[in-house]
């Protein structure tokens, strides 16, 4: 089975000469097998506001802290009863997909509400195709994508929410996982996958990732994006650049 970056059977090894690129994939997800769906661990960036890009400050400058493993389930159990909208937009130059969210995996819910409100996901791509399988999107290769994560939380995991039972299907939105022990299956929080792939490609997902919401319009979308041409990475020839708003 051939190496995969995404959230399967070894490392990529990274070499210079694109150091953006670079940086983004050291971030990125690793494929260890072709049912599974994990994301290395990345390195606080500290922030450096005086090269600051205008997309990073166009994260809300708010009263909110900056989420850690210590904090992150208090302030998103709170955010989320204060923020009860379960329908999202995201657009790309292939059209518009509708996600709807689940109210039984909550922080996840409200996880992902919080960051586009903090319009995180703005600016970064559907940075990892694998057709038939999945497209997974909330990293890029730019250097405010690091930044923006540091100045949210760049650490901070969220605990998995399995016990609805909920199997992969045709359209389910999922975390993807950090590369590295994680036995309880805790997402990452900056990233998602939208699965495509037959119920055989599932055995090793269900259970494992949290399932926190569905495609309901736009899966021909998804579609043609899946089919885009990539590198041997599966980081798209040219980027998909994705934004992000709530509708209710």
């Amino acid at each position: 089975m051939r190496k995969l970056l995404i959230y399967f059977v070894g490392i990529v090894f990274l070499f210079g000469g694109c150091e953006d690129k670079e940086k983004a994939l050291q971030m990125e997800n690793e494929i260890l097998q072709e049912d599974e769906v994990e994301v290395k661990v990345e390195d606080e960036v500290e922030d450096q506001d005086d090269d600051e890009t205008e997309i990073e400050r166009n994260i809300e400058e708010t009263e909110f802290p900056k989420l850690t493993n210590e904090n992150a389930v208090s302030f998103l159990t709170e955010y989320g009863k204060n923020n009860p909208e379960t329908k999202v937009l995201i657009t790309s130059r292939f059209g518009d997909i509708e996600i709807e969210l689940y109210n039984d995996t909550p922080l996840h819910r409200a996880n992902f509400i919080y960051l586009v409100k903090q319009n995180y996901f703005n600016e970064t791509f559907f940075h990892r195709i694998v057709p038939n399988f999945i497209i997974q999107g909330g990293n890029s290769d730019l250097t405010s994508t690091p930044k923006k994560r540091a100045k949210i939380g760049g650490t901070y995991l969220l605990p998995a929410e399995l016990e609805n039972g909920r199997v992969h299907e045709y359209g389910t939105v999922s975390g993807a996982k950090e590369y590295r022990e994680n036995p309880d299956n805790r997402t990452a929080p900056f990233e998602f996958f939208i699965f495509l792939g037959p119920k055989s490609s599932t055995a090793h997902l269900n259970g494992k990732y949290t399932i926190f919401g569905k495609v309901t319009k736009g899966m021909n979308v998804v579609e043609e994006i899946s089919k885009v041409e990539a590198d041997n990475g599966d980081w798209p020839l040219n980027n998909i650049y994705i934004t992000a708003k709530v509708l209710d």
